[in-house]
């Protein structure tokens, strides 16, 4: 259910307002104000939410007040859940205690765990007599705190609950589907860890993709190192692979292969501190760029890498 289903226009905001400070001036909540002129003016109520979301409490109380903290059920799901996903682990417990049914609720931590943590292992296993999704969702935000600290300590923590199990795929796909790990802590494992990473870059699909565009989704997934080496060279091998196993009409028709897409990799990211680095005074143009690249790359159309020149001119750094 979106909010269109219960927006209120304009002046019906304005009369819901009017109405709810006569009802509070009656009430004796409401407050005396004198303007310039000395005269007596009406301060208008003041809501901790919209008008739109009070009429809509409102209306499913059959228009009678209430006192209090709002109560969820009374909220759409959808919106009811995007709240609640603002929430750490220990806001949700308290939240719990106001509103009495969110404790018990299997079905909403089951949906917050999911939504997170998209894979886990221990999802898919027969489940246990008695199995609470919300001790699940507070062990999980231990151990990505715990991972965000010693990325080693923090796998082996998830084993030990039963909610990973030691496979590189199963690592991976948790690796790639959880949004609460530290880019930092994750590039120290991975560097640690490459047949996790190898799983990891199976996980991507580059179909259809242009070049500069899927370099930037595989390292926003897998950050790039700050500095050139090894795992810097490790990872554009990798995507220059994947990326040809899944365009191979692409490869065919340009005339690329992996070691063509490795060289345009390394291009890309030298041309994009080339124009975003404010400590290069002189810029490389557009015809020095197709010169030095098609010197490495023979077999690439003086066209495909002037393309490729104007998406980083035009959309910015490949691993920013």
């Amino acid at each position: 259910m979106g909010q269109a289903l219960w927006r209120l226009s304009p002046r019906q905001q304005q009369q819901l307002q009017e109405e709810l400070a006569d009802q509070l001036a009656e009430r004796g909540g409401g407050k005396q104000e004198h303007g310039r002129d000395g005269g007596a003016q009406r301060r208008t109520a003041q809501h901790c939410y919209s008008p739109d979301i009070y009429h809509l409490l409102r209306t499913r109380r059959g228009g009678k007040e209430q006192s209090g903290f709002i109560d969820l059920e009374m909220l759409p799901p959808e919106l009811g859940i995007t709240i609640l996903s603002y929430l750490n682990a220990t806001d949700l417990c308290l939240a719990g205690c106001v509103w009495q049914d969110l404790g018990n609720d299997e079905y909403l931590w089951q949906g917050l765990c999911k939504s997170t943590w998209g894979h886990c292992s221990i999802y898919n296993k027969r489940l246990r007599a008695g199995f609470s999704y919300r001790r699940l969702y507070l062990q999980l935000d231990e151990g990505s705190l715990t991972f965000n600290a010693n990325p080693q300590e923090g796998i082996s923590y998830f084993m030990s609950k039963g909610i990973l199990v030691d496979h590189p795929k199963e690592l991976a796909k948790f690796i790639f589907y959880t949004r609460r790990l530290n880019w930092k802590m994750l590039r120290i494992y991975l560097d640690e860890r490459r047949d996790v990473l190898d799983e990891l870059v199976t996980l991507h699909n580059f179909s259809n993709q242009f070049l500069p565009n899927a370099l930037r989704e595989f390292f926003r997934h897998i950050h790039a190192p700050e500095e050139r080496g090894e795992y810097l060279e490790t990872l554009i091998t990798k995507f220059s692979h994947r990326f040809c196993t899944c365009n191979p009409a692409l490869v065919r028709d340009l005339g690329l292969n992996p070691d063509a897409v490795y060289v345009l990799c390394y291009s890309l990211i030298l041309l994009s501190i080339d124009l975003t680095s404010p400590h290069v005074k002189n810029k490389m143009s557009k015809r020095e760029f197709i010169r030095n690249t098609r010197r490495a790359a023979h077999n690439v159309s003086e066209d495909f890498v002037g393309h490729l020149y104007d998406n980083i001119y035009l959309i910015g750094h490949v691993a920013a």
